[in-house]
């Protein structure tokens, strides 16, 4: 039996998107969950212990297949929330990545993102309802040096994101974004940043920063910075050139500088 209420969630296998699926199923929102790997089953099932409907979808949103099978397992129904959280990382220098890599990266975190926000925002706002939540990321604040893809995929959704809620705020559908800093999550050991002094460091709790994004979702808020720390961190970027930026991130993200922390 479905309930009223349907909550999407990409990147949902495992970290923050898993996280925030936790938290729509306590709050009895049926669930369309999505990631690109056989894992998102498992979680499928235990969210279904909670009580709630659960269609589990394994599919790369990084490509126009991917979204399309994602549309159709949405189907007709409203959707009341829409978590747009999925998203890769690509460490080392830029002209030693593969651009393979490159382009999955910019695929998954902005094509993606933005074409399946392009597909179901419309129907949102017919409906005159509904909430939107970005993950973008404190990376977006700063150049990525030895993660320069990233970041920059971050800084167009962290803009993105803030743009489409000023234009959708007379239509009942609110924006909301959420940007966490390093976190617990597999992100890193994909992103084969193991050997950096960020991939090694302390990161936060996946579920503190879920909480955060959506209880700032749920009460119609702007943005949210997940964090103390990574609150002063972009509070002090804001007064620091862009070279002095890059060379910080260059010390926590240049391979090998796990070994000189």
């Amino acid at each position: 039996m479905r309930n009223a209420k349907l909550a999407v969630v990409t990147g949902a296998s495992s970290g923050i998107g898993k996280e925030l699926a936790k938290l729509c199923a306590k709050d009895g929102y049926d669930l369309v969950i999505v990631a690109d790997e056989p894992a998102i089953e498992e979680v499928g099932e235990a969210l279904r212990s909670r009580g709630v409907a659960v269609d589990a979808v394994e599919a790369d949103l990084a490509t126009e297949d991917g979204i399309d099978q994602l549309i159709s397992r949405i189907g007709d129904r409203d959707i009341d929330l829409l978590f747009l959280n999925a998203g890769r990382g690509l460490g080392r220098g830029f002209v030693d990545q593969d651009w393979a890599k490159v382009r999955r990266v910019i695929d998954t975190n902005v094509t993606g993102t933005v074409h399946l926000a392009h597909r179901l925002t419309p129907r949102m706002v017919r409906r005159g309802r509904g909430r939107i939540l970005f993950t973008g990321s404190i990376a977006g604040f700063m150049p990525g040096t030895f993660h320069a893809i990233y970041n920059g995929t971050k800084a167009l959704i962290d803009s993105f994101a803030i743009a489409l809620r000023h234009e959708l705020k007379h239509s009942g559908v609110t924006v909301t974004l959420l940007m966490p800093g390093a976190t617990q999550t597999r992100f890193f050991e994909r992103a084969d940043m193991m050997d950096t002094k960020i991939g090694t460091d302390e990161k936060d709790n996946p579920a503190d920063v879920a909480r955060d994004g959506y209880d700032a979702l749920m009460a119609g808020e702007e943005q949210v910075i997940s964090g103390w720390t990574n609150r002063m961190q972009v509070a002090g970027s804001r007064f620091m050139p862009a070279g002095i930026l890059a060379e910080r991130h260059r010390r926590v993200a240049e391979p090998g500088s796990a070994s000189r922390s």
